[in-house]
């Protein structure tokens, strides 16, 4: 059957496609039969059937235009595998399995009156789609508008999320206790580093390659390890590194009431940020965000396995009791010294600091 985004393109561009048309392309071409979904696409609202015995989780991602990505340099498969990736990671973080996805879109007027247009919302949808079929997340409603500002409209996606997972057994940052052992998933670092490769060269790079080559562009979301830590009781706290592994770090501190040392020597850099001389890669790999790998806290008298659904586990530290006066982080060096550690990666409103300091002696 032909997909009905590919008929976007294939309209001439002297015929508008309205927003009815639009929704009636979405509502045929995410057609689901999933049990969780009860009524989807064409009513006023869903509705869904959570598991008996689970709690319903919900969260929202904003995806704009001039923030989260350029036209110039972003495939529009990208963007779309983005947009929802955001979303299942923050369901992965907390254990959970997605129910449905929920995808409101701003698009200017242009994007479907003109052939190019089209093909970029065909490319958006097409790269949203095969991450949803890959998690079996159906897409159960939304909303569609046309963004303001005329020929200078910007592309603004918001994706809401549902999951569930058992009653009182989903993964928080606030259970973490003095003692624990700190891990991450994947590798560190990748996203940031080919974003730069990205922005330097300045032309869109090709579409059909892995998760592991496109750590930025195709981020892979990790519900599986989330479900294994919250199934088998593994994690005391975890949470996605959306914003990068310092700053992400410090919201698990804070809501833990932890301290924190992580080891320099043991941070898993992606080969991507490898490339990098040694301060570029160790930045890249401490602040540079946009990994969506999973970083949680476990008790150190667990025996961890070294991979969870495929993929590796690293102990960079362990967690401490709180103290006044010290830094609530801080990085073992490879020479043996104690470096401050202070949040360095992304926080809407605020320039990030870069600089770390020494702790007080």
């Amino acid at each position: 059957m032909l997909s009905v985004y590919a008929a976007i393109s294939m309209k001439k561009p002297s015929t508008p496609l309205g927003e009815l048309d639009l929704i009636e392309q979405i509502r045929h071409d995410f057609a689901t039969s999933n049990s969780a979904v009860k009524l989807g696409i064409g009513d006023d609202c869903a509705i869904l059937r959570p598991p008996p015995g689970c709690e319903v989780l919900v969260t929202t991602d904003f995806t704009l235009e001039g923030r989260h990505f350029r036209r110039d340099s972003h495939p529009p498969e990208s963007i779309g595998h983005r947009c929802l990736a955001r979303g299942l990671s923050d369901l992965a973080a907390m254990g959970a399995t997605p129910l449905a996805a929920f995808l409101s879109l701003a698009l200017p007027s242009t994007m479907l009156t003109k052939s190019a247009g089209r093909a970029w919302t065909k490319g958006f949808f097409n790269g949203l789609r095969a991450l949803a079929e890959l998690h079996s997340v159906p897409l159960a409603g939304g909303d569609t508008s046309e963004s303001p500002g005329g020929r200078s409209a910007l592309i603004l996606a918001d994706i809401v999320l549902i999951g569930s997972a058992p009653k009182g057994k989903a993964l928080r940052r606030s259970g973490a206790s003095p003692g624990d052992a700190l891990y991450v998933t994947g590798q560190l670092g990748g996203a940031a580093a080919e974003l730069a490769i990205m922005l330097k060269r300045r032309r869109r790079p090709p579409t059909n390659k892995t998760t592991e080559d496109h750590p930025h562009m195709f981020p892979e979301p990790r519900l599986d390890v989330g479900e294994a830590l919250q199934r088998r009781g593994l994690a005391t706290a975890c949470l996605d590194i959306s914003d990068g592994l310092s700053t992400d770090l410090a919201h698990l501190c804070r809501a833990s009431g932890v301290n924190a040392e992580i080891e320099q020597e043991a941070l898993p850099i992606h080969p991507l940020a490898g490339k990098l001389d040694a301060p570029a890669a160790l930045h890249t790999a401490l602040h540079g965000g946009e990994d969506y790998e999973l970083l949680f806290g476990a008790p150190s008298s667990i025996r961890m396995p070294t991979s969870l659904a495929g993929v590796p586990l690293t102990r960079i530290g362990i967690l401490k009791a709180r103290r006044t006066g010290h830094p609530l982080m801080t990085m073992l060096a490879p020479d043996g010294s104690r470096i401050e550690l202070k949040p360095g990666g992304w926080e809407h409103f605020s320039r990030p600091v870069r600089t770390p300091k020494k702790p007080p002696r």
